[in-house]
């Protein structure tokens, strides 16, 4: 059975479209088919993080408005035969995507992922919206900063209320993935600690992606960090996320600030 994982932030420059690339790529490493489709219309980064801004010819809106047929603007990763990206259009606006194109466009979807991780523009207008509205699961993105927990508090709702899961009376199951954290710094005091965030989001935590220069240097090479440094602390740590997400026990490698932080992680039951 397929699965629609959104990749949302109520804040931009957290680390969206690095997540998003970097846990396609790790789940594709793990043997699934995945596709990962940029809804960050207008902008379209996620074709350059993946390395194939240059292979860019249909886009999402082409799709959703019938303009090409969805295996025309799939590309397939050059790295891995399971891994494809849908991009975003970078001369339309969000107004372009029609409820019913995209209804249409993830069902079609559905029948040939296993996998379909959606980079969510930030914010709480229209693009985040129709990126959230058909999501299975969601990864927020935070950093260990006020206003990008508080913003991420606005997500939660948004996700609990607007999507169509929530409509039909369930909940979107989410997950928090906490990026660029410094464990020196929150020492100091210069950032939130992670017991500190999790009190606030009370959001089940998938990951924490250490502060790493590996994951800039990725990026401009046009490769998920997941890929372009497999050994790196970043990118084990987004190995052990996607592992999670399909269901794995996996033990959370984090910084251990106090005992209340085990305990949420694991349940109630310290490490």
């Amino acid at each position: 059975m397929s699965k629609v994982i959104v990749v949302t932030s109520g804040k931009g420059g957290v680390g969206k479209t690095t997540t998003t690339a970097a846990l396609g790529a790790a789940l594709a490493l793990q043997g699934k088919s995945v596709v990962v489709v940029d809804f960050d219309i207008g902008l379209r980064n996620l074709d350059l993080v993946m390395g194939a801004e240059r292979r860019v010819v249909y886009d999402l809106i082409s799709v959703t408005q019938n303009q090409a047929k969805l295996h025309q603007a799939l590309i397939r990763d050059k790295r891995m035969e399971n891994l494809w990206l849908l991009p975003a259009s970078q001369t339309r606006d969000k107004d372009a995507l029609s409820e019913k194109g995209l209804t249409k466009l993830m069902k079609e979807l559905r029948g040939q992922f296993d996998f379909i991780v959606c980079d969510s523009p930030a914010g709480i207008e229209r693009g985040a919206l129709m990126a959230m509205r058909h999501a299975d699961e969601a990864v927020i993105v935070t950093n260990p900063e006020v206003s990008s927990v508080r913003d991420s508090d606005r997500i939660i709702g948004l996700l609990d209320s607007r999507t169509e899961v929530a409509e039909k009376g369930g909940r979107v199951e989410k997950h928090l993935l906490i990026t660029r954290y410094d464990e020196a710094r929150a020492g100091r005091g210069d950032m939130m600690k992670i017991d500190d965030v999790l009190d606030i989001l009370l959001v089940p935590l998938l990951g924490v992606i250490p502060e790493s220069e590996q994951v800039l240097r990725a990026s401009n090479l046009g490769q998920p960090v997941t890929l372009a440094s497999p050994l790196s602390a970043p990118s084990r740590a987004y190995t052990d996320a996607a592992r999670r997400l399909m269901g794995e026990a996996v033990t959370m490698n984090v910084p251990r600030e106090r005992h209340k932080l085990i305990a949420k992680i694991f349940g109630g039951r310290a490490a």
